[in-house]
């Protein structure tokens, strides 16, 4: 079976639980059912399609839940920008806060973090 490369043919790069604007977004039931047709869809053709969560990650604890569903159903290979990526804008924000306090033992105040 030969790997397909995301962007290098026409069809899907990437299929996306929602578009993170509507009420119920992401959800573990509905991303199974997801993530198993992606990988039949390798089995049975050999091109790789990636999968974008969507909507309600907000927090670096959650993103990790997303990727351990990723490796556990997909494998280690789906766990690139290339074929996962994660649509949550405001993740970013706790990313920074937990990086910070990391580093420094405290977390940061508003005003320490503006994106926050």
């Amino acid at each position: 079976m030969s790997a397909h490369n995301p962007g290098t043919e026409l069809g899907s790069d990437f299929i996306k639980t929602s578009t993170g604007k509507e009420t119920v977004n992401a959800t573990f039931p509905v991303a199974i059912v997801m993530l198993r047709a992606i990988r039949d869809y390798f089995w049975k053709t050999g091109n790789k399609v990636g999968f974008k969560p969507a909507g309600g990650i907000r927090s670096a604890k959650d993103s990790l839940a997303w990727l351990s569903l990723v490796k556990e159903e997909l494998g280690d290979e789906w766990l690139t920008p290339g074929l996962f990526r994660i649509g949550a804008s405001t993740l970013l924000s706790d990313i920074e806060r937990q990086i910070y306090h990391h580093v420094t033992g405290r977390y940061a105040a508003y005003h320490d973090l503006p994106m926050c």
